[in-house]
């Protein structure tokens, strides 16, 4: 609540607080504006007791752990606020009653007393209740915002990781079509140029849906160049026009992209890389099935980073809202991979 808020809600209970014993007022006597202001203050004793520890007892000597002053107070307080709220009570009663009342035993006084030494002690314990329940708030606050920092700067740090890799492999494949076709290789740096546009300027927070997959397909086009005809590969996308706005975390995707096409295609075998993108008012699921060649284990290229660093992503920019399987078939010829990701921020996929 903002300030403004709290202090209306303050003004307001107390109201309700200094009319509450206004209904136990005799019909039979006048009600005057006197007994009102009188009668009325009789609550006081319950503010100062509140705010006491509100304002100053409890943030200033029981969440520092000086608990021993914070009782020795209170219990003081509360006794001399009880004895004076006591004789205020009792003088009431004698200035606004026709008839005289017999005073009442020493017991009697003890009492009424302890009577009211209670009400101020719940007065003064919901008021710490309450102190230490915001601050206990405050400090949740900090923590999800120290803790959203956190994920935040790891997800760019990972970017910023994953870039380079990126460009290392799309790299290494101009350099190798170089050597095989020196025009495709110029038109093929043309093709990466776009690509590292959308790497460098256009990924610092969140992007649309479709300039995403038109970075995915300038990189499938850039890879196709070196491919020769025995390769199938396809990019099939069905999305309606109202998701194309839809914003996604940037290149969350295009390391399963990269690992088709390292493990997918053979130089000389009948290979294939099947990419399906869908999307509704829920989901995006993104599905890649390719033929599988794995390397053998002398090839360490890559150390398998773009692929852990995409798990790390999944997990910061989409918590409880993604699914990612991936698995070759039985006879391993094969490669599935697919990621969901759920649009609604109070879907957990846990459940």
């Amino acid at each position: 609540m903002s300030k403004r808020t709290t202090i209306l809600l303050h003004i307001a209970i107390w109201v309700v607080v200094f009319l509450t014993p206004m209904p136990f007022v005799s019909r039979e006597r006048t009600i005057t504006l006197e007994m009102i202001l009188h009668v009325s203050m009789a609550p006081l004793f319950t503010i100062v007791a509140f705010y006491a520890n509100y304002l100053w007892l409890t943030p200033k000597y029981f969440v520092r752990n000086e608990k021993r002053i914070y009782w020795t107070v209170n219990i003081i307080g509360v006794i001399v606020l009880g004895v004076l709220a006591h004789y205020w009570l009792h003088w009431l009663h004698l200035h606004f009653d026709g008839t005289a009342s017999p005073e009442p035993t020493l017991l009697g006084h003890l009492f009424l007393i302890l009577r009211n030494s209670f009400q101020l002690t719940i007065a003064a314990s919901i008021a710490t209740t309450i102190q230490l329940a915001l601050r206990w708030q405050q400090s949740e606050n900090a923590r999800m915002e120290a803790e959203a920092a956190h994920a935040e700067a790891e997800l760019k740090n990972l970017r910023w990781q994953m870039n380079p890799h990126f460009m290392l492999n799309t790299m290494n494949n101009i350099y190798a079509l170089t050597a095989i076709d020196p025009k495709r290789a110029q038109i093929a740096i043309q093709e990466f140029s776009q690509l590292m546009r959308h790497v460098l300027y256009d990924t610092q927070q969140q992007v649309p849906l479709s300039e995403e997959i038109q970075f995915m397909q300038n990189y499938v086009q850039l890879m196709k160049i070196r491919m020769q005809n025995h390769v199938d590969v396809q990019f099939n996308i069905v999305i309606p026009p109202s998701s194309k706005s839809v914003q996604i975390a940037p290149l969350i995707f295009i390391s399963l992209v990269e690992n088709a096409f390292k493990h997918g295609v053979s130089p000389t075998s009948p290979s294939f890389i099947h990419i399906n993108l869908t999307t509704d008012e829920d989901k995006i699921v993104f599905n890649i099935h390719n033929s599988n060649y794995p390397k053998n284990e002398d090839d360490q290229s890559g150390h398998g980073i773009g692929l852990n660093q995409v798990q790390r992503r999944l997990s910061l920019a989409y918590p409880g809202r993604h699914e990612w399987i991936y698995r070759p078939t039985e006879d391993k010829k094969e490669y599935h991979s697919k990621i969901t990701i759920y649009l609604n921020e109070n879907y957990n996929s846990n459940h």
